[in-house]
């Protein structure tokens, strides 16, 4: 859901306790729609996230992970210049809008003090993030909107900037119970309820207009053709219950989940879903705008950047899988052989009977216990010996056909079995490094063209995920195919602990042992390290085999990633990204 401004109201107020006299020391633009402020606050350092973009605008302190392009973009060279060393001495949210000012005392180029403003807008599609000087002038926004885009608001450096339009209807948390009550008097027989409360008041979201008609009346969109005196009471006294709620700043950080999934959020509490989604309240607001959007976004966004070698290596997958079909198909056909063969027999048996012209033998077939006789089709064009001479060689043909194609097939399996793997791991990059890793592993491998470039790109090596199990032992993780072989067979000693999923693509894990015996906890939270990543993620329980370094071993011309292992124990496991996230160590 977009955020709303009341749960934006619970934001500022949550900001204002925590960055007001921050010190911003860093500007940062991972992403064209995103910037990060780092931070130095009374009681250590921070970072605030800015989203401006459609459908995820937010503002919030953020814990997560973020990578920077190699060139930052203009904006962001704009932002260094004006906001590095300023302090945000307020944090202001214009009453009823979902806009957020970052009033900051800068310095200009001559080192005198300044104003300058930081409005971010959270507004769907005309969501955009501008700073204005000391003199309200725009200096520059991170989207920029001329007057042909909008001719009432344009947004550009040089125009004054000013808050959008006031809405043409009451605010729904600053309207008199009088002024409630009259509107409802006037509503539009047959109306639903939860569009005209949309309609007819500003501040409130979709979800708080549902709210409101399921706390009133058991449902989320009612229709009335009139309204009973009980009716109008029971609206109005909800209308009136919320207004006091939020007024008096009684707001709460509350996440609405289906299973472990983030599905909604609010600031006030939420009945309508019932038992369908769960209801659970977080420490504070930015810590549930991290849950709610981080993994999603972050998840879209490398399903952009992957989405070409995503194409491209289920583009190599389809092709080895059709391949795969029609060789196999073929060894069903030439699992026929031995019937040329005993026909080509029983025709050399007989050739004092046949000559040529004849279309047909009939013979006893020897081969069989009580000797049917047989009918075999000739070609009236050659001579029985040429006939037979046919079938001896579609049956050596077809004898021959099935050596190499087993071959063939095996083959096929293997590159089938490896170009899954890939895809499995292109659905769990994290990072555009991680992308070109796995670039570098298909030109290794022959799957992508080297790139013409006259010098030849180097990556920089990189560690493998590392984590710190709670009884102490390190757990490290594979990122791709390749550096689960560097991981297996050259980093793991022969006495550390080798996990994997059974049965189903999924990385290496490896439990550094140092000479000690691992303990239960430390096994069950590797093996649900295994499961998140792997194809059985969202599996639930998945069995996880694991065995000493010393049982795992690589066959002879195996593609990246594929071992054999012996001598295993399994135990069943399921993904848990809180524990990930609480075992996990710093990556640099």
């Amino acid at each position: 859901m977009p955020l709303d401004a009341v749960f934006l109201s619970g934001v500022t107020g949550e900001l204002k306790t925590r960055i007001t006299g921050a010190k911003i020391d860093k500007v940062q633009q991972p992403e064209r729609d995103m910037l990060l402020l780092s931070l130095r606050l009374l009681n250590g350092n921070g970072r605030l996230l800015i989203h401006g973009g459609v459908g995820s605008a937010r503002v919030h302190l953020t814990e997560g992970r973020f990578e920077n392009p190699a060139e930052p973009p203009m904006f962001c060279m704009l932002l260094r210049k004006h906001l590095v060393g300023a302090r945000i001495r307020e944090v202001e949210q214009p009453a009823g809008e979902r806009i957020l000012l970052l009033r900051l005392d800068a310095r200009d180029e001559l080192g005198n003090e300044t104003e300058k403003t930081l409005a971010v807008e959270m507004m769907g599609r005309q969501s955009n993030v501008i700073l204005a000087g000391p003199d309200g002038l725009i200096l520059d926004c991170m989207r920029r909107v001329d007057s042909a885009m909008s001719a009432v608001r344009p947004l550009l450096p040089g125009i004054l900037y000013r808050l959008p339009p006031k809405q043409e209807k009451p605010d729904f948390f600053e309207a008199t119970p009088d002024q409630k009550r009259l509107l409802l008097d006037a509503m539009e027989p047959g109306a639903a309820l939860d569009a005209w409360l949309l309609k007819t008041f500003s501040g409130l979201s979709p979800l708080l207009c549902r709210e409101l008609c399921h706390r009133a009346f058991g449902e989320t969109s009612p229709r009335f053709l009139s309204l009973t005196a009980d009716q109008r009471e029971r609206i109005l006294h909800e209308m009136d219950g919320l207004c006091a709620h939020v007024n008096a700043g009684a707001l709460q950080p509350i996440i609405l989940l289906d299973g472990d999934k983030p599905k909604d959020f609010s600031a006030v509490p939420i009945s309508q879903y019932g038992e369908a989604l769960q209801m659970e309240a977080r420490d504070s607001f930015s810590e549930l705008l991290d849950e709610f959007y981080l993994r999603r976004d972050k998840a879209e966004s490398m399903r952009r950047k992957s989405q070409t070698l995503t194409k491209t290596v289920k583009t190599l997958r389809d092709r080895t899988a059709k391949k795969l079909a029609l060789r196999t198909e073929e060894l069903h056909r030439s699992e026929d052989r031995e019937q040329l063969r005993r026909k080509a027999d029983l025709i050399t048996a007989n050739l004092y009977r046949m000559q040529k012209g004849d279309t047909k033998l009939l013979a006893e077939d020897f081969y069989e216990e009580d000797y049917p006789t047989v009918e075999i089709r000739l070609d009236p064009l050659k001579t029985p010996q040429q006939n037979a001479a046919v079938l001896y060689k579609q049956y050596q043909k077809a004898k021959t056909a099935e050596q190499h194609l087993t071959g063939l097939i095996a083959e096929g399996e293997k590159q089938l079995a490896y170009l899954n793997s890939v895809l499995d791991v292109l659905h769990r990059a994290e990072s555009e490094q991680d992308l070109a890793d796995i670039r570098a592993e298909l030109r290794q491998t022959g799957y992508l063209k080297p790139e013409k470039t006259k010098k030849k790109e180097k990556l920089k090596p990189r560690a493998p995920l590392r984590f710190v199990s709670d009884t102490g032992f390190k757990i490290l993780v594979g990122r791709s195919n390749a550096q689960n072989d560097e991981l297996t067979h050259r980093i793991a000693r022969r006495t550390d602990l080798w996990l994997h999923v059974q049965k189903i693509h999924g990385s290496h894990v490896i439990v550094r042992c140092m000479d000690a015996e691992p303990d239960d906890v430390t096994i069950q939270q590797a093996a649900s390290l295994a499961v998140y990543y792997s194809q059985g993620r969202d599996g639930g329980k998945v069995p996880v085999d694991y065995t000493m370094v010393r049982n795992v071993r690589k066959p002879s011309g195996a593609l990246p990633g594929m071992v054999l292992y012996t001598t295993y124990q399994t135990i069943l496991a399921s993904s848990d990204e809180h524990l990930l996230k609480r075992l996990r160590q710093n990556d640099e």
